[in-house]
């Protein structure tokens, strides 16, 4: 009787069940998505852990940046002789207080997603952007108004100092409202998926970096002041 052709085994079935049981899992239910709910065709994910190693790098290089920044200028007002007192805007009192409702607020939202309500959970974030938003209008309105009252950036070492450091601090706050905004337009996404609230974790922890960096550079303006 002739030899049996055998055949090679069969690989291993590599489709699996969804959560549901009724169908294989597409790349957006397992595997396929990075921490902010996008598609990844490769496969590929970022940890929790490493996106916020991530943000806590970055600020690392943010404080590098300010502190260098008030460095040079407080070298240079004690060597300098033409160093005039800058007058603060009034506004900026109200920018403060602004900036730091909108951290009360953000924690708001992250604790609405926590337990679930999501109507809640988006109207905390559309508060939240409003806030920065109104914040940055602020400080362009200190701008103009040291700007009527002769102060430029060229000129008086102080009023350099001042348009540098907000304008600075500026820039990275509209950083954040950018983020925030991402969050503001994948609410939906991020109520349906805990991976996906990552992002949430490290724009909070963006944005409380950004409170905490302005009430340093009041107090410091404020200081410089006196």
């Amino acid at each position: 009787m002739p030899n049996a052709i055998s055949l090679p085994p069969l690989p291993p079935a590599e489709i699996q069940l969804s959560d549901s049981g009724h169908g294989p899992k597409t790349p957006s239910s397992h595997g396929g998505g990075d921490d902010f709910g996008n598609w990844n065709p490769m496969g590929w994910t970022t940890p929790a852990a490493a996106s916020r190693a991530g943000i806590y790098v970055g600020l690392a290089s943010v404080s590098m940046l300010f502190a260098s920044l008030t460095g040079f200028f407080l070298l240079h007002r004690s060597l300098a002789r033409n160093w005039v007192r800058t007058p603060l805007p009034p506004v900026l009192y109200l920018n403060t207080l602004l900036l730091m409702s909108s951290s009360l607020t953000l924690e708001r939202a992250r604790a609405a997603l926590g337990s679930y309500r999501s109507k809640v959970f988006r109207g905390w974030l559309w508060i939240t952007l409003g806030l920065g938003v109104a914040f940055i209008a602020g400080q362009v309105s200190a701008w103009r108004q040291l700007a009527g009252e002769g102060v430029y950036l060229a000129g008086n070492p102080s009023g350099a100092f001042f348009y540098f450091v907000t304008g600075a601090h500026g820039l990275h706050v509209a950083g954040g409202l950018m983020a925030l905004g991402y969050l503001v337009l994948k609410a939906r996404e991020i109520e349906w998926g805990l991976r996906r609230r990552t992002a949430v974790d490290v724009t909070r922890i963006y944005w409380h970096f950004m409170d905490g960096l302005w009430i340093y550079l009041f107090a410091l303006l404020l200081w410089l002041r006196g």
